[in-house]
């Protein structure tokens, strides 16, 4: 395979790229040591929005990735920021109970939200929960999704995502989404601006066409995908998206980085 040739910074995805679950993909540890040792600068990128960055942190360093803290751009981190901005917000966080410690100096209300920041709550969502956002969409609170993604790989399998809550969410309200991960291109700007590195000077390896491959493309990043983590050959067949290439694993990247 035809090596991608001058690239100057990587951004890797998380959750089926280096890991599944709490299990390190064969060959992800050599595959960064290398990529590392070559002096590319590296940024672990993640729409996880069941994590804090603190327990992300911990989370590799379990399974072997040392990952500096500021080397993590996550989805939620990007609410955060985009929060900050705003002023002094009010807002309700449908978020895992980890990750409300990030957003902790935020003043509350599950009734005048100016903001609604929706992430994974797993089993936590009920048709109560939803009507009860869609009622603050039509007083006027804006909506913030952590991300979109359509299904993600547990190992027990496929699991839905939040995606379909959200397109629900804006079909009843007629809410327009403000979506803080990948496939935002400003989520990628993030970290390239993190890196002082040029859109078209970095790759991003990841297991999702849609989000991490497309995501990465429209933002002007070249896009590898493994098949590994949530990937199906079927879906990406029928899809308009087309990596600058596939390969089995990660463990094949740095030789594909010439590395």
């Amino acid at each position: 395979m035809e090596p991608l040739n001058a690239i100057k910074g990587v951004l890797f995805d998380l959750d089926g790229v280096l890991y599944i679950g709490g299990k390190p993909v064969e060959g992800a540890m050599d595959a960064v040591d290398r990529i590392r040792n070559a002096g590319l600068p590296c940024r672990f990128v993640t729409n996880t929005s069941t994590l804090s960055l603190a327990s992300l942190q911990a989370k590799l360093g379990s399974l072997g990735f040392a990952v500096e803290t500021e080397e993590i751009i996550s989805a939620t981190q990007a609410a955060r920021l985009y929060l900050m901005r705003q002023g002094d917000p009010v807002c309700r966080f449908l978020l895992a109970e980890d990750v409300m410690q990030d957003f902790a100096d935020f003043r509350q209300s599950d009734t005048d939200a100016e903001f609604i920041v929706i992430g994974d709550i797993g089993d936590a969502w009920s048709y109560r929960l939803l009507n009860e956002v869609f009622n603050c969409l039509m007083r006027g609170a804006k909506l913030i999704a952590i991300h979109k993604n359509r299904y993600w790989q547990t190992e027990h399998g496929l699991q839905m995502d939040i995606g379909a809550f959200i397109t629900g969410l804006e079909y009843a309200s007629g809410a327009q989404t403000t979506l803080m991960g990948k496939p935002s291109a400003d989520f990628f700007a993030m970290a390239l601006i993190s890196m002082s590195v040029a859109a078209c000077d970095a790759v991003l390896i990841g297991d999702d066409i849609d989000a991490d491959i497309g995501g990465a493309q429209q933002a002007g990043l070249h896009g590898v995908l493994v098949q590994t983590g949530k990937y199906r050959q079927a879906y990406c067949d029928a899809s308009t998206i087309h990596p600058d290439r596939v390969i089995p694993s990660i463990r094949e990247f740095p030789d594909l980085l010439g590395l």
